[in-house]
């Protein structure tokens, strides 16, 4: 079965930082492309960040650049989102997504709270 599993989310103090995880499993994670999407009370989900399957480029959207950094360990079908400097307007649940194009996998999702 495909999963994607997302962890790490937490409550943190505006300007601290957290490290959120993504493990996979069930498809061939090396042949997708990876992303961070989020939904904040109210809003749409949103683009955060997303990587290529070789991990050779990435884009974010311009609300966390300069502040998240997506990477990936294809040996470890895992993708990772380090945020840092983080602002109340971040706070949102976050998912992992995959996509080669033609199918698209979404993980159940991690609160991200950013509060003092």
């Amino acid at each position: 079965q495909v999963q994607l599993v997302e962890s790490g989310g937490g409550l943190v103090q505006p300007g601290g930082s957290l490290r959120l995880s993504c493990a996979a499993s069930g498809f061939a994670f090396t042949w997708y492309a990876m992303s961070w999407y989020r939904q904040a009370p109210g809003k749409e989900r949103e683009l955060v960040a997303s990587i290529t399957s070789a991990g050779g480029s990435t884009n974010y959207a311009d609300s966390v650049k300069g502040r998240f950094t997506i990477s990936r360990d294809n040996a470890k079908n895992t993708l990772i989102l380090q945020m840092n400097s983080l602002k109340s307007e971040d706070t949102a649940v976050y998912y992992c997504n995959a996509n080669n194009g033609l199918t698209r996998h979404w993980g159940q999702g991690t609160q991200v709270t950013v509060s003092s």
